[in-house]
């Protein structure tokens, strides 16, 4: 009776604390959903992080033509042939972004002012946030129209339309507020990372499963192999500064970089591939090595066409606990790749991953809870995809012996 009640006490314990993982999971779901779900569009995957300037005026030979009908989204302009509306931008700003731009729109017959492109075919694009506009009044007079002074976008078209009869030029800027730059660090990372540590990981979990006889020196191997296992990130960050930045530096990187970023990542995965991997290779029965060694084959052909295809799933498993600790990763990184957002990333320089450039936007006087709360869900969303992958080619690859 008491061991029955001992064992109900016991379940209802399990009930409970597994429902409250699943709410606190639930909750945590929900927040990311509500918060960030509606940010997440091509834009934001495809396009930098910061915006880019253009200061452009309309070309002296430019003649008014009259502009086709539209009908489509925002506030039209018949007049100056350009829709615009107000958009909150991922920073969490309100601007007025332009939709449309008629062919015959002065706005669409520019040239550059900026220094250094002087003359330049410039034009205002879908998409771009219009910052001020120099146009000439009834009277002749250029006058300037601020950012503050457009208000929203149908003060803005009703400004043009009574006010203005010529357009001389117009400051605008790209959207920005896109992660393009950190999706690629992050992909940069995990392929360093995993070239690295993959082969050096099951080679050295073959070594001491299927070769290393049981010595006091393999047993201390095994116990520094579990010991870095525990060892925080931001320790494996400081050495990959004091100890791998010189080897970075004699391929040319002059200072932290995302290939010290994955080299520093190899090492952090190391342990954890060694560890699976050996754990997979001892569910694989002794009687299937026997039998192989029986019918002639070597040692190594044994490891290689028996018992690794056997333990495909467990090193799979590695694999995808590695490429998950890669895309969470943020401490090492801090140190070794640091936490510039790089638009355009590549081994030599700097960058952000994902996980990290989460960390940069709420680090900042304003954090950005929206946009943090986007970039989490494509980080759940590619962990999940990269799952599913794994799933797919462990089933595809395994044998069974059972």
């Amino acid at each position: 009776m008491k061991r029955e009640i001992k064992d109900k006490l016991l379940e209802g314990i399990t009930y409970i604390a597994s429902a409250l993982s699943v709410l606190v999971l639930g909750a945590i779901l929900f927040y990311l959903l509500t918060n960030g779900l509606h940010l997440i569009d091509w834009h934001l995957l495809s396009s930098n992080y910061y915006s880019s300037t253009a200061n452009a005026s309309v070309i002296n030979d430019y003649e008014y033509v009259p502009m086709s009908d539209y009908s489509g989204e925002g506030i039209y302009s018949a007049k100056w042939g350009i829709a615009v509306e107000d958009i909150t931008t991922s920073h969490n700003e309100d601007e007025i972004s332009v939709v449309y731009v008629d062919p015959n729109s002065p706005f669409n017959h520019m040239e550059s002012t900026v220094a250094g492109e002087e003359g330049k075919a410039s034009s205002l694009s879908e998409g771009s946030l219009i910052k001020n506009i120099y146009y000439i009044n009834e009277n002749g007079e250029t006058k300037f129209l601020s950012r503050v002074q457009m208000g929203d976008a149908a003060k803005l078209i009703g400004i043009l339309d009574d006010q203005a009869t010529g357009i001389v030029s117009c400051n605008f800027q790209s959207l920005g507020g896109g992660i393009r730059g950190s999706i690629i660090t992050t992909l940069y990372l995990i392929a360093v990372s995993l070239l690295i540590s993959l082969p050096i990981g099951i080679a050295s979990a073959v070594y001491l499963h299927e070769y290393a006889a049981k010595s006091r020196i393999n047993a201390l191997i095994r116990q520094g192999i579990d010991t870095l296992t525990g060892v925080p990130s931001i320790v494996y960050g400081l050495m990959g500064v004091t100890v791998l930045f010189p080897i970075t530096q004699l391929v040319g990187a002059t200072s932290t970089s995302i290939l010290l970023g994955g080299l520093t990542l190899a090492i952090i995965l190391l342990p954890t591939i060694i560890s699976s991997t050996e754990e997979a290779l001892i569910v694989v029965p002794q009687s299937l090595r026997d039998g192989s060694l029986s019918l002639g084959a070597t040692k190594s052909q044994t490891i290689f066409k028996v018992v690794l295809p056997c333990a495909i799933n467990g090193i799979l498993t590695g694999v995808l606990l590695g490429i998950g600790r890669v895309i969470g990763e943020s401490a090492a990184l801090v140190y070794t790749t640091s936490t510039v957002i790089n638009d355009y990333p590549n081994l030599l320089s700097q960058g952000t991953s994902l996980s990290l450039m989460i960390w940069t936007i709420m680090s900042g006087e304003q954090p950005n809870f929206e946009l943090a709360s986007a970039i989490s869900l494509i980080i759940l969303a590619i962990v999940f995809v990269i799952n599913i992958i794994v799933k797919i080619i462990g089933k595809r690859l395994a044998r069974s012996f059972v």
